[in-house]
């Protein structure tokens, strides 16, 4: 069954079609250029995805040529992602997935993220830093959330790397795995910029505070991502493989000897109070099998998750109703599946003439009620 969405827009779209009046200035402001089962997606829909796209390009250092090419590169298949995620969606509803309880809880952290109370005044603030509106921002949240949960649960669970292979992989390169000692941290920063002395004090009092919760076992990436007041909060405060020199020496000193899992004290810096977990500490040399295992899975779930990944797209491809419009391209495409476009304005009802229903041949219906105390037959039961 089409959505209302769907709906209303092809019936706008035939009115448009069939008007007499149309000035000849008539501009088309938007278009469906595909229907996915019960949703579209509209030429305005893959205008945003490449804005969004080219925007995440720039921000992680791409430019010129090198940032052109890229984006060419990523147009060809806007078509085949905004496809993709409206088939997941729709799965995710046919296996009454419910993200409910969770997108909840996630705008509510990004609320208190941004120390805003009022909803009103959230919604204009998620609009001005997303450019849509806030209903929409919700709903694609929701949507990524139910996208990654039928990838978890129908492609991602089902996918199993042996114990042989990751051994194999590793006899084949032990080169790859010789390392120089390294350290990988988290960061929380609590900001001391522009306040008094209050302040100040307020600042050290949640410093020491989140010390305390992450020695107590509660998930430092979460407490960064939640109180970070420094850039890599929406990476739980990851900061990455550092080498040693790679640090300031007042820093390196606190942790480079310290274990895997330590949480420094509060740490004062030119901008407020530093905290620190050591997330892992690698020694220089031969890494041995148990120490890479992971890197190692990583390595060889990623193609077969990939594959697996078209696979199943395409299968849902199969199975779903998929109308594209001319010039438009999926690049996903399921190997004789018609997605021919059909207008709605091109659509003619099926008429009959009376004379026609007069010439028609007419049988009669009889509606057969067994007599008490016969079978279907007429028979009498004691025959």
């Amino acid at each position: 069954m089409f959505s209302m969405r769907l709906l209303c827009c092809s019936l706008l779209l035939a009115s448009v079609c069939l008007a007499a009046d149309v000035p000849k200035d008539f501009q088309v402001v938007d278009q469906i250029v595909a229907k996915v089962n019960g949703d579209i997606i509209t030429q305005s829909d893959l205008s945003h995805s490449l804005r969004e796209t080219e925007a995440e390009m720039k921000q992680s250092g791409l430019t010129g040529v090198r940032l052109d090419d890229a984006l060419a590169e990523k147009k060809k298949d806007l078509l085949r992602d905004k496809i993709d995620q409206l088939l997941l969606v729709s799965k995710a509803k046919d296996l009454n997935i419910n993200v409910d309880t969770e997108l909840t809880k996630n705008i509510a952290q990004i609320q208190s993220k941004l120390k805003i109370a009022d909803p009103e005044k959230f919604h204009e603030v998620v609009h001005e830093q997303t450019g849509m509106p806030y209903q929409d921002f919700v709903s694609e949240m929701k949507n990524n959330m139910l996208t990654q949960r039928v990838v978890r649960q129908e492609v991602g669970g089902r996918i199993n790397v042996k114990q042989e292979d990751i051994q194999k992989y590793y006899d084949e390169h032990k080169k790859e795995f010789i390392r120089q000692e390294q350290v990988f941290l988290r960061e929380i920063l609590v900001s001391t910029d522009g306040k008094d002395a209050a302040g100040m004090a307020a600042a050290d009092k949640k410093a020491k505070d989140l010390v305390a919760r992450a020695r107590k076992g509660e998930k430092f990436a979460q407490l960064a991502e939640d109180n970070s007041d420094a850039i890599t909060a929406k990476q739980g405060g990851d900061l990455g493989a550092l080498k040693k020199g790679e640090l300031k020496s007042s820093l390196e000193t606190v942790i480079w000897d310290k274990p895997k899992g330590y949480v420094t004290d509060p740490i004062r810096v030119d901008n407020g109070y530093l905290i620190l977990k050591v997330e892992d500490h690698q020694k220089a040399g031969q890494a041995t099998l148990d120490d890479v295992q992971n890197q190692i899975m990583d390595r060889l779930y990623a193609p077969k998750m990939q594959g697996a990944m078209r696979t199943y797209l395409t299968q849902l491809r199969e199975q779903a109703f998929l109308q594209i419009k001319k010039n438009y391209v999926d690049t996903g495409a399921a190997k004789d599946k018609d997605t021919t476009w059909i207008d709605p304005a091109q659509l003619k009802p099926e008429t009959i003439t009376k004379e026609e229903v007069a010439n028609q041949k007419r049988h009669k219906r009889f509606l057969a009620i067994p007599i008490p105390g016969t079978t279907a037959s007429g028979k009498s039961k004691s025959q």
